[in-house]
């Protein structure tokens, strides 16, 4: 049987997959699994439960909710947040757990469940394990005194507003700057906006209207269409787009170019090492990071520590090594100084700070790094275990890297969900990049074909 935890918690189809009872199991087990590991230290556990708009959302939440006060567990509720704002909250209001609800950028008819330890920080895997073994077990219930009790607090959110904009530096408004926000119909729909008013801008906003069966349609960091016109629209100096659950974001420079999770991640990386901020100047991103983006680097002496796809393992290397800032393309970025995972509207904050405190365009703070072109080619259907290791396929990729040389490169990356394998080609023009990608995928298909 697969494993039910992802990368990122449990995901699936709400009420197929992902059902009410299984939110309930998954809970009680996490409260068990946590206070036999140590987690509660002998006092009366408290967990924080909050979700996205998703209609589903409302369901798992009482599912989620029910399970762990059966357990014993007392939960705050504080209702649609982000996920950042789940994971700055769990430390804030001093909680043993946090539980969100949120499948991110999927589709509204998604969800899925995400586990917070004390501090805000996402389980480890060891962990995670042994919910999942629990699972169903038999258990001994509370009763009387010694069920959890409910409290809402749907005002919490307003404490991580504040934390946002106290992120900046008091030298660091961003008045006279006007912002287009598309919020998804997400979860960032009151907290983006507040902040960035708070913090001087002039905010228009796109798609911050949640009704439950709107998030992620059209819109947001999936969806750039509609914050590309808007900004060019409104003559504003820039936009950002956020995911369902504001864990990401992207941005638009002013001629409604999109500036990417790679080329964010270099300015901001650039403006920590100039202020000397960036620890032993490293930064943290993935394989799939752009050869653009480490070669920007090497040219300003930045170290590039990468990992596999995933912002749980940019955060395990950041956390090892005490790095203060990773990220990944898709728009996650982790400052440590003032978050435990990734937030779209941290993110965009300091992003904007840097155009102010620059006086430079987003479009010329862009220009820091070129993009590659990047063709990606999924082959499915395939033995993804023996990529790695076919001497076809990894004759091949082989020929391939030495045939791109300095100018390009290969990444074969087998799925972590599915039965397939990603056939990533970076080369100095699409055409080529395409050529060399749609030949390794022919050579995937053959060699590995179920």
């Amino acid at each position: 049987m697969p494993r039910i935890f992802g990368t990122d918690g449990v995901r699936g189809r709400a009420n197929v997959d992902l059902t009410a009872e299984l939110a309930l199991e998954l809970s009680v087990a996490a409260a068990h699994v946590l206070g036999e590991t140590g987690q509660f230290e002998g006092h009366r556990p408290v967990a924080l439960v909050a979700r996205d708009p998703r209609a589903s959302g409302e369901f798992l939440e009482a599912a989620v909710v029910a399970g762990l006060a059966s357990a014993g567990v007392d939960v705050i509720r504080v209702g649609v947040v982000p996920t950042p704002a789940a994971a700055f909250l769990v430390n804030h209001l001093d909680a043993d757990l946090g539980v969100m609800l949120s499948a991110s950028h999927n589709p509204m008819p998604d969800n899925g469940i995400k586990f917070f330890a004390r501090g805000g920080v996402k389980l480890d895997d060891d962990l995670e394990d042994l919910i999942e073994a629990r699972l169903g077990a038999a258990w001994t219930r509370p009763t009387g005194a010694d069920v959890g009790r409910v409290v809402d607090r749907p005002d919490a959110v307003e404490d991580y507003i504040a934390h946002l904009v106290g992120s900046l530096n008091e030298d660091q408004s961003l008045s006279g700057l006007t912002v287009v926000l598309d919020c998804a119909n997400g979860a960032a729909y009151h907290t983006a906006p507040s902040a960035f008013t708070a913090s001087g801008a002039h905010v228009i906003t796109l798609h911050a209207d949640p009704n439950g069966l709107n998030i992620n349609e059209n819109s947001g960091s999936t969806h750039m269409g509609d914050l590309q016109r808007a900004v060019v629209e409104h003559g504003a100096h820039l936009g950002f787009a956020f995911d369902g659950d504001a864990d990401r974001c992207l941005a638009v420079d002013a001629q409604g170019q999109l500036i990417d999770g790679d080329q964010i991640l270099a300015i901001l990386a650039l403006a920590m090492k100039q202020a000397g901020q960036l620890h032993v100047n490293t930064v943290v991103a993935t394989v799939m990071s752009n050869l653009g983006f480490l070669q920007a680097m090497a040219a300003h002496d930045i170290r590039v520590d990468q990992t596999k796809v995933g912002d749980r393992y940019v955060l395990e290397s950041m956390n090892a090594n005490g790095f203060v800032l990773g990220g990944e393309q898709s728009g996650h970025v982790i400052m440590s100084e003032f978050a435990t995972t990734g937030d779209g509207v941290l993110t965009a904050l300091h992003v904007a700070a840097e155009v102010v405190a620059s006086g430079s365009s987003l479009a010329e703070l862009g220009a820091v790094m070129t993009r590659l072109p990047q063709v990606m080619i999924n082959v499915p259907g395939v033995n993804k275990a023996r990529a790695g290791f076919d001497p076809g396929v990894t004759s091949a990729v082989t020929a391939a890297s030495r045939e791109l040389g300095d100018h390009g490169r290969v990444l074969l990356r087998p799925s972590g969900t599915e039965p397939l394998v990603r056939v990533m080609v970076e080369a100095e023009s699409t055409a080529r990049a395409q050529s060399v990608a749609e030949r390794l995928a022919a050579v995937v298909k053959d060699r590995l074909t179920l």
